[in-house]
Protein backbone atom coordinates (compact mmCIF):
# COMPACT_ATOMS: atom_id res chain seq x y z
CA UNK A 1 0.00 0.00 0.00
CA UNK A 2 1.49 3.35 -1.01
CA UNK A 3 1.25 6.53 1.09
CA UNK A 4 -1.74 7.96 -0.77
CA UNK A 5 -3.80 4.80 -0.11
CA UNK A 6 -3.34 4.80 3.67
CA UNK A 7 -5.92 6.29 6.04
CA UNK A 8 -4.97 9.99 6.11
CA UNK A 9 -3.84 11.72 9.28
CA UNK A 10 -4.55 15.08 7.61
CA UNK A 11 -7.32 15.39 5.06
CA UNK A 12 -8.09 18.65 3.28
CA UNK A 13 -11.19 18.83 1.11
CA UNK A 14 -12.33 21.68 -1.11
CA UNK A 15 -10.19 24.27 0.72
CA UNK A 16 -10.93 27.72 -0.67
CA UNK A 17 -9.40 30.99 0.52
CA UNK A 18 -10.19 34.48 -0.76
CA UNK A 19 -8.47 37.75 0.09
CA UNK A 20 -10.97 40.31 -1.12
CA UNK A 21 -11.38 39.61 -4.82
CA UNK A 22 -8.27 37.42 -4.99
CA UNK A 23 -8.76 33.66 -5.04
CA UNK A 24 -5.71 32.45 -3.09
CA UNK A 25 -6.62 28.75 -2.73
CA UNK A 26 -9.02 27.11 -5.15
CA UNK A 27 -10.86 23.99 -3.91
CA UNK A 28 -7.71 22.20 -2.81
CA UNK A 29 -7.79 18.52 -1.84
CA UNK A 30 -4.87 16.92 0.03
CA UNK A 31 -4.53 13.59 1.84
CA UNK A 32 -1.45 13.04 4.00
CA UNK A 33 -0.84 9.67 5.66
CA UNK A 34 0.51 9.23 9.18
CA UNK A 35 4.30 8.99 9.13
CA UNK A 36 4.57 10.54 5.67
CA UNK A 37 6.88 13.37 4.65
CA UNK A 38 4.77 15.46 2.28
CA UNK A 39 6.10 18.51 0.43
CA UNK A 40 4.01 21.41 -0.80
CA UNK A 41 5.91 23.36 -3.44
CA UNK A 42 5.28 26.00 -6.07
CA UNK A 43 6.32 29.45 -7.29
CA UNK A 44 6.17 32.48 -5.01
CA UNK A 45 2.57 33.44 -4.35
CA UNK A 46 1.23 29.98 -5.17
CA UNK A 47 -0.59 29.71 -1.81
CA UNK A 48 1.70 27.33 0.10
CA UNK A 49 1.95 29.29 3.35
CA UNK A 50 -1.76 30.09 3.16
CA UNK A 51 -2.50 26.35 3.39
CA UNK A 52 -0.36 26.04 6.54
CA UNK A 53 -2.01 29.14 8.01
CA UNK A 54 -5.43 27.54 7.51
CA UNK A 55 -4.29 24.37 9.29
CA UNK A 56 -3.16 26.18 12.44
CA UNK A 57 -5.93 28.79 12.53
CA UNK A 58 -4.07 31.91 11.35
CA UNK A 59 -6.47 32.17 8.40
CA UNK A 60 -10.14 31.22 8.20
CA UNK A 61 -10.97 29.76 4.78
CA UNK A 62 -14.05 30.73 2.80
CA UNK A 63 -15.00 27.07 2.28
CA UNK A 64 -13.76 23.54 2.72
CA UNK A 65 -12.85 21.05 5.42
CA UNK A 66 -9.61 20.21 7.25
CA UNK A 67 -9.68 17.01 9.29
CA UNK A 68 -6.87 15.86 11.57
CA UNK A 69 -7.07 12.33 12.97
CA UNK A 70 -10.78 12.32 12.14
CA UNK A 71 -11.55 15.65 13.86
CA UNK A 72 -12.67 18.75 12.01
CA UNK A 73 -10.05 21.44 12.67
CA UNK A 74 -11.94 24.43 11.35
CA UNK A 75 -14.24 24.29 14.38
CA UNK A 76 -11.28 24.37 16.79
CA UNK A 77 -9.34 27.42 18.05
CA UNK A 78 -5.58 27.52 17.57
CA UNK A 79 -4.67 26.31 21.08
CA UNK A 80 -6.88 23.23 20.73
CA UNK A 81 -5.29 22.39 17.39
CA UNK A 82 -1.87 22.49 19.05
CA UNK A 83 -3.17 20.29 21.88
CA UNK A 84 -4.30 17.72 19.30
CA UNK A 85 -0.67 17.32 18.25
CA UNK A 86 0.10 19.88 15.55
CA UNK A 87 3.38 21.80 15.71
CA UNK A 88 4.82 24.43 13.39
CA UNK A 89 7.98 26.25 12.42
CA UNK A 90 8.08 29.58 10.58
CA UNK A 91 10.36 31.03 7.90
CA UNK A 92 11.76 33.57 10.34
CA UNK A 93 13.85 32.25 13.23
CA UNK A 94 12.04 32.57 16.54
CA UNK A 95 14.91 31.65 18.84
CA UNK A 96 16.05 33.31 22.05
CA UNK A 97 19.52 33.93 20.70
CA UNK A 98 21.17 34.77 24.02
CA UNK A 99 19.81 31.64 25.71
CA UNK A 100 21.34 28.20 25.43
CA UNK A 101 19.99 25.76 22.88
CA UNK A 102 18.73 23.57 25.72
CA UNK A 103 16.88 26.47 27.33
CA UNK A 104 15.24 27.29 23.99
CA UNK A 105 13.74 23.79 23.96
CA UNK A 106 12.69 24.12 27.61
CA UNK A 107 10.78 27.34 26.90
CA UNK A 108 8.95 25.54 24.08
CA UNK A 109 7.68 23.06 26.67
CA UNK A 110 6.83 25.61 29.36
CA UNK A 111 3.15 26.08 28.45
CA UNK A 112 2.61 22.32 28.66
CA UNK A 113 4.06 21.87 32.15
CA UNK A 114 1.47 21.24 34.88
CA UNK A 115 3.44 22.65 37.81
CA UNK A 116 3.37 26.39 38.40
CA UNK A 117 6.37 28.70 38.64
CA UNK A 118 6.50 28.54 42.47
CA UNK A 119 6.52 24.73 42.53
CA UNK A 120 9.24 24.75 39.89
CA UNK A 121 11.46 26.83 42.18
CA UNK A 122 11.22 24.35 45.05
CA UNK A 123 14.19 21.94 45.41
CA UNK A 124 11.82 18.95 45.58
CA UNK A 125 8.36 17.76 44.56
CA UNK A 126 6.48 17.48 41.26
CA UNK A 127 7.92 20.70 39.85
CA UNK A 128 11.47 19.37 39.96
CA UNK A 129 10.45 16.00 38.54
CA UNK A 130 8.62 17.70 35.69
CA UNK A 131 11.62 19.93 34.99
CA UNK A 132 13.88 16.87 34.89
CA UNK A 133 11.58 15.16 32.37
CA UNK A 134 11.50 18.31 30.21
CA UNK A 135 15.30 18.48 30.19
CA UNK A 136 15.55 14.81 29.30
CA UNK A 137 13.12 15.23 26.42
CA UNK A 138 15.00 18.31 25.18
CA UNK A 139 18.32 16.44 25.17
CA UNK A 140 16.75 13.44 23.42
CA UNK A 141 15.35 15.74 20.74
CA UNK A 142 18.71 17.40 20.19
CA UNK A 143 20.41 14.02 19.95
CA UNK A 144 17.94 12.75 17.34
CA UNK A 145 18.58 15.85 15.22
CA UNK A 146 22.37 15.68 15.62
CA UNK A 147 22.49 18.80 17.80
CA UNK A 148 23.53 17.33 21.15
CA UNK A 149 26.95 19.01 21.03
CA UNK A 150 25.26 22.45 20.93
CA UNK A 151 23.01 21.99 24.00
CA UNK A 152 24.85 24.40 26.29
CA UNK A 153 25.89 26.96 23.69
CA UNK A 154 24.00 30.23 23.06
CA UNK A 155 21.65 29.66 20.13
CA UNK A 156 22.76 32.86 18.41
CA UNK A 157 26.39 31.73 18.29
CA UNK A 158 25.71 28.79 16.00
CA UNK A 159 25.86 28.55 12.19
CA UNK A 160 22.63 29.56 10.48
CA UNK A 161 21.91 26.00 9.37
CA UNK A 162 22.13 24.78 12.96
CA UNK A 163 19.86 27.62 14.10
CA UNK A 164 17.24 26.59 11.55
CA UNK A 165 17.42 23.03 12.82
CA UNK A 166 17.01 24.26 16.41
CA UNK A 167 13.79 25.92 15.26
CA UNK A 168 12.67 22.51 14.01
CA UNK A 169 13.73 20.96 17.34
CA UNK A 170 11.54 23.47 19.24
CA UNK A 171 8.53 22.22 17.29
CA UNK A 172 9.47 18.56 17.64
CA UNK A 173 10.29 18.55 21.35
CA UNK A 174 6.58 18.35 22.21
CA UNK A 175 6.34 15.14 20.14
CA UNK A 176 3.47 16.34 17.89
CA UNK A 177 1.90 13.90 15.46
CA UNK A 178 2.12 16.47 12.65
CA UNK A 179 4.71 19.21 12.14
CA UNK A 180 4.24 22.02 9.63
CA UNK A 181 7.66 23.10 8.36
CA UNK A 182 7.74 26.47 6.61
CA UNK A 183 10.85 26.50 4.39
CA UNK A 184 13.27 24.76 6.78
CA UNK A 185 16.12 25.07 4.26
CA UNK A 186 15.66 28.81 3.56
CA UNK A 187 19.00 30.56 4.04
CA UNK A 188 20.79 27.33 4.94
CA UNK A 189 24.21 27.05 3.21
CA UNK A 190 24.28 24.33 0.51
CA UNK A 191 26.83 22.28 2.44
CA UNK A 192 24.44 22.08 5.41
CA UNK A 193 21.28 21.13 3.47
CA UNK A 194 22.23 17.44 3.36
CA UNK A 195 22.65 17.44 7.15
CA UNK A 196 19.20 18.99 7.52
CA UNK A 197 17.68 16.37 5.21
CA UNK A 198 19.37 13.53 7.10
CA UNK A 199 18.09 14.91 10.42
CA UNK A 200 14.49 15.05 9.17
CA UNK A 201 14.67 11.52 7.78
CA UNK A 202 16.18 10.27 11.05
CA UNK A 203 13.42 11.90 13.10
CA UNK A 204 10.71 10.31 10.98
CA UNK A 205 12.43 6.92 11.17
CA UNK A 206 12.78 7.08 14.96
CA UNK A 207 9.38 8.48 15.95
CA UNK A 208 7.13 8.26 12.88
CA UNK A 209 6.22 11.95 13.01
CA UNK A 210 4.27 13.21 9.99
CA UNK A 211 5.92 16.19 8.30
CA UNK A 212 4.26 18.66 5.96
CA UNK A 213 6.84 21.03 4.55
CA UNK A 214 6.74 23.88 2.11
CA UNK A 215 10.06 24.45 0.43
CA UNK A 216 11.76 26.12 -2.53
CA UNK A 217 14.92 24.02 -2.27
CA UNK A 218 14.23 21.12 -4.62
CA UNK A 219 17.31 19.26 -3.43
CA UNK A 220 15.88 18.75 0.04
CA UNK A 221 12.42 18.02 -1.38
CA UNK A 222 13.79 15.19 -3.49
CA UNK A 223 15.93 13.97 -0.59
CA UNK A 224 13.20 13.69 2.05
CA UNK A 225 9.69 13.80 0.56
CA UNK A 226 7.59 10.70 -0.03
CA UNK A 227 5.13 12.71 -2.10
CA UNK A 228 4.96 16.22 -3.53
CA UNK A 229 2.08 18.52 -4.43
CA UNK A 230 2.75 21.50 -6.71
CA UNK A 231 0.54 24.56 -6.34
CA UNK A 232 0.20 27.27 -8.97
CA UNK A 233 -2.08 30.27 -8.38
CA UNK A 234 -3.78 28.38 -5.55
CA UNK A 235 -4.66 25.31 -7.60
CA UNK A 236 -3.11 21.85 -7.60
CA UNK A 237 -0.90 21.48 -10.67
CA UNK A 238 0.57 18.02 -10.01
CA UNK A 239 0.92 15.48 -7.21
CA UNK A 240 2.91 12.29 -6.77
CA UNK A 241 6.44 11.02 -6.20
CA UNK A 242 9.10 13.78 -6.31
CA UNK A 243 11.06 12.55 -9.33
CA UNK A 244 7.99 12.29 -11.56
CA UNK A 245 6.34 15.49 -10.38
CA UNK A 246 9.40 17.72 -10.57
CA UNK A 247 10.15 16.59 -14.12
CA UNK A 248 6.57 17.27 -15.28
CA UNK A 249 6.62 19.82 -18.16
CA UNK A 250 3.71 21.76 -16.64
CA UNK A 251 5.60 22.05 -13.36
CA UNK A 252 8.77 23.20 -15.12
CA UNK A 253 6.75 25.82 -16.99
CA UNK A 254 5.17 27.09 -13.76
CA UNK A 255 8.59 27.47 -12.16
CA UNK A 256 10.69 28.58 -15.12
CA UNK A 257 8.31 29.99 -17.72
CA UNK A 258 7.35 28.48 -21.04
CA UNK A 259 10.55 29.13 -23.03
CA UNK A 260 12.91 28.10 -20.24
CA UNK A 261 10.93 24.91 -19.62
CA UNK A 262 11.22 24.04 -23.33
CA UNK A 263 14.98 24.51 -23.12
CA UNK A 264 15.18 22.26 -20.03
CA UNK A 265 13.07 19.59 -21.74
CA UNK A 266 15.21 19.77 -24.90
CA UNK A 267 18.38 19.52 -22.84
CA UNK A 268 16.99 16.44 -21.08
CA UNK A 269 16.25 14.84 -24.48
CA UNK A 270 19.76 15.60 -25.73
CA UNK A 271 21.31 14.18 -22.58
CA UNK A 272 19.17 11.06 -22.90
CA UNK A 273 20.14 10.63 -26.57
CA UNK A 274 23.79 11.14 -25.70
CA UNK A 275 23.58 8.40 -23.10
CA UNK A 276 21.86 6.08 -25.58
CA UNK A 277 24.52 6.68 -28.23
CA UNK A 278 27.29 6.08 -25.68
CA UNK A 279 25.71 2.82 -24.60
CA UNK A 280 25.33 1.63 -28.20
Amino acid sequence: MNESQKTPLLEIRGLTVRFGGLLAINELDLHIAEGEIFALVGPNGAGKTTVLNCINALIKPAAGSIQFAGQELLKQPAYKRAALGIGRTFQQLQLFTSMSVLDNLLTAQHAHLRSGLLMGLLPFGPGKREDARARERARETLALLGLAQYADRPAGSLPFGAQKLIGVARALVLRPRLVLLDEPAAGVPPQEVDELAASLRNWRAELGTTLLLIEHNMHIVQAVADRVCVLDYGSKLAEGEPKAVLSNPAVLEAYLGREASKQVAQAAIEVSQGVSHAES
